[in-house]
């Protein structure tokens, strides 16, 4: 239990797919400060890179509102890993999200887990590591770690902690808080790191961390949690039936459910949300997609000259490479982007109606598997800006759809953080 002291701000950090964000909030849930930092293809692969952004959105911050933090938490993309030595020094590029070169121990994998389980996947966390576990170097990693849980390291000096959040897709059983026994009976099990409940304080930043940054020496680090999950904690969802759907450099939907559904087959799988389950899965289309073809003046222009009522006849599957993870669980699904209209407006229509497509295929998925029925679709990530994609996603959906309350998944990991520590007092 935390001491009982005046608490103050919160930070909540968040590691997306295209850019880092910061936001403090008071105890109120009042933004006090707000900063970011783009990303490169090249910088989110490299964890110099995460280390220089991570302390340029701490220094970016007022040092009169630094002054003030009690609680940080740090979110990151899901199943984006690394394996590191004794010292946290990392032994391996990190593998991203999307990486799937987990396909190769897929035979492993389903000799070990449950049929159906979240791991049979070939971008799942498990898939990366047992891949690891035969490449060169593995014998000198001691901690393998979640994009998250390294970053939080670099504040707190702790090794070896997770969250149950981003621990789901290596395995853990969130129902009985444990690993289950087929994992602990794996040589690699001695790497896997303790899980706790996310926003739960870990420890306070170290001393050089808090001299560097003019923070509260007793300002606490807590356990983070997932990007898109953090998305949704900050959307103002709460009731089974509510979803979130993040329209950031790829597409992920999060259905508040009181049934937990688990379907590797179409990469759906549930995370826990108090007693709750956070039911949903991510695609690889998505607004990478789009900049690949337009900048984003020519996304707002063009996107001015769509008529939304006007159901596009192009039917694509846009894809920025082979595979995607939900509703289509195929590492080998190929992009269909053709044909392609000369007319750049009919193009993007085409994908903005495709993605759309794909959107709705996942909720009727859910709904079709057990999910509580869909009520209302908060909308957050760069995409839910657009008003043209908003109303062709409309024609879709028999249910409402309206902007998140906050779109910044950096605000829901500072509230993760502040419902955390206002708990942890009161208890």
């Amino acid at each position: 239990m935390l001491e009982s002291v005046n608490y103050h701000y919160t930070l909540g950090i968040d590691f997306g797919t295209s850019g880092a964000r910061a936001v403090v909030i008071d105890a109120t849930g009042a933004v006090q400060a707000e900063t970011k930092k783009s990303l490169t293809f090249d910088a989110i692969t490299q964890v110099s890179d995460w280390e220089r952004t991570l302390f340029s959105l701490i220094e970016q911050i007022p040092a009169r509102i630094r002054q003030q933090i009690n609680a940080i938490a740090i979110d990151g993309t899901s199943s984006t890993v690394l394996l590191c030595d004794a010292t946290g020094t990392p032994v391996t590029t990190p593998l991203m999200y999307n990486d799937a070169r987990g396909v190769a121990v897929q035979a492993q994998l389903k000799a070990i887990a449950p049929p159906q389980h979240t791991v049979l996947s070939a971008t799942s966390s498990l898939a990366k590591l047992l891949w690891l576990s035969q490449q060169p170097g593995f014998n000198d990693a001691q901690y393998f770690l979640h994009q998250a849980d390294w970053l939080a390291f670099l504040l707190h000096g702790k090794l070896g902690i997770s969250d149950y959040h981003n621990a789901l897709k290596l395995g853990y059983d969130v129902e009985h808080f444990c690993y289950p026994a087929w994992l602990t009976q794996l040589a690699i099990a001695h790497l896997l790191p303790e899980v706790v409940v996310p926003g739960t304080p870990i420890a306070e930043v170290t001393a050089s961390i808090a001299k560097r940054f003019g923070l509260r020496r007793d300002c606490y680090v807590c356990a983070g949690t997932t990007d898109s999950i953090a998305a949704f904690l900050a959307s103002g969802a709460v009731s089974p039936g509510e979803a979130v759907t993040s329209l950031g450099s790829t597409l992920v939907l999060k259905l508040l459910s009181q049934t937990r559904i688990e379907n590797s087959l179409y990469g759906i799988y549930s995370h826990r949300l108090g007693d709750l389950w956070l039911t949903g899965g991510a695609s690889n289309t998505g607004g990478a997609v789009l900049q690949q073809f337009f900048s984003n003046a020519e996304l707002e222009q063009f996107s001015r000259q769509i008529n939304p009522q006007q159901v596009s006849p192009l039917d694509y599957y846009p894809l920025l490479q082979s595979g995607d993870r939900f509703p289509v669980n195929d590492p080998n699904l190929q992009p269909r982007l053709e044909p392609r209209p000369d007319n750049r407006v009919e193009f993007l229509h085409g994908l903005l109606e495709s993605i759309a497509r794909i959107e709705y295929q996942g909720y009727q998925l859910l709904q079709q598997l057990g999910a509580t029925p869909l009520t209302r679709i908060y909308t957050a990530g760069g995409g839910a800006a657009n008003a043209t994609w908003t109303a062709i996603r409309q024609r879709y959906f028999d249910v409402p759809l309206v902007m998140s309350q906050h779109t910044e998944a950096a605000y829901g990991t500072a509230l993760l953080a502040l419902r955390s520590i206002n708990h942890n007092r009161n208890s």
